[in-house]
């Protein structure tokens, strides 16, 4: 099986003059380019991402075949085709074209489809289509060009919001969707002590929710909902708990300085450190050590 095709290979089997681009990791999971296109029939490749054509200038009768008869179609501004990721296909236009593709990544439309359905998806299908009228994914295109462009002040962001706008519109207009039924309910048993151990053997390292989710292959939404209602709080409330206690614990059973247990518990300021001590234990460290001692 061959491998597949990123966005930035895609000239060797579809010829055509770049107009503009964007790198592929620019943007974190999409990209953008511009073609300028002679008359041609070609076979499409299995590419990495879902590929979506908006037509900018010229009028074409354009082509589509996999496994089975041509499916022709005119077409031209205010147009879109969509080519589902990792699939074959021919297609053939019979005049010169200018187009836009924007190629979202089946992990960035996956990352938002368990956040807009807040289950974890097993699987995301989008079917050819070779004319689709939609208003909406060309603005927000012709948005992203301009960004491309002009790159002004909170780029980024803009960017990112584009790209979840984009991705929001896919899933309601082309989108068939796979859900989990491992979603649903609770964390199971092995899960649960996955998640605990790991916690407690990193208790002095950065633990996000990000790491924690990913242990378990969820998206960081749909982790969050699930872990507070099986260990009765948020993640982030669940670790500082956990360093708390093995200060605690450090502090009764060990002679260690009290910077030492911070540093050991994963805490790097000493006052927020204390704050929460005090907070869960209802005296500071140093008190609680000196109470030991009586």
């Amino acid at each position: 099986m061959t491998s597949l095709i990123d966005p930035d290979n895609i000239q060797q089997w579809v010829p055509g003059r770049v107009t503009f681009a964007c790198d592929t990791d620019a943007w974190n999971g999409m990209s953008l380019r511009g073609y300028r296109y002679p008359k041609l029939d070609v076979a499409i490749p299995r590419m990495r991402d879902y590929m979506f054509v908006v037509y900018r200038g010229g009028q074409s009768n354009m082509g589509r075949r996999r496994d089975g008869p041509w499916e022709e179609h005119q077409v031209g501004p205010g147009i879109v085709s969509v080519l589902t990721r990792a699939e074959e296909s021919q297609w053939r236009w019979d005049k010169p074209i200018d187009v836009s593709h924007l190629y979202l990544s089946h992990s960035s439309i996956a990352t938002v489809a368990s956040e807009v359905f807040e289950k974890d998806i097993s699987n995301i299908e989008l079917c050819d289509r070779v004319h689709s009228e939609d208003e909406i994914l060309p603005a927000l295109v012709g948005q992203l060009e301009h960004e491309l462009v002009g790159g002004e002040l909170g780029g980024q962001l803009y960017v990112e919001a584009l790209k979840n706008q984009a991705c929001v519109h896919v899933l309601r207009r082309y989108s068939n969707i796979m859900f989990n039924d491992a979603s649903q309910g609770h964390f199971s048993p092995a899960q649960k002590r996955l998640l605990s151990d790991f916690i407690d053997e990193h208790l002095e390292l950065n633990i996000s929710i990000s790491d924690l989710a990913g242990l378990l292959q969820m998206s960081v939404f749909h982790f969050g909902r699930k872990f507070t209602k099986d260990f009765g709080c948020p993640p982030h409330a669940y670790v500082i708990k956990k360093r708390v206690d093995k200060a605690v614990k450090l502090l009764s059973t060990t002679s260690m300085p009290i910077k030492v247990v911070f540093a050991q518990c994963g805490f790097s300021d000493q006052s927020h450190m204390t704050r929460l001590f005090k907070r869960f234990v209802g005296m500071t460290p140093s008190v609680f050590r000196k109470n030991l001692s009586r």
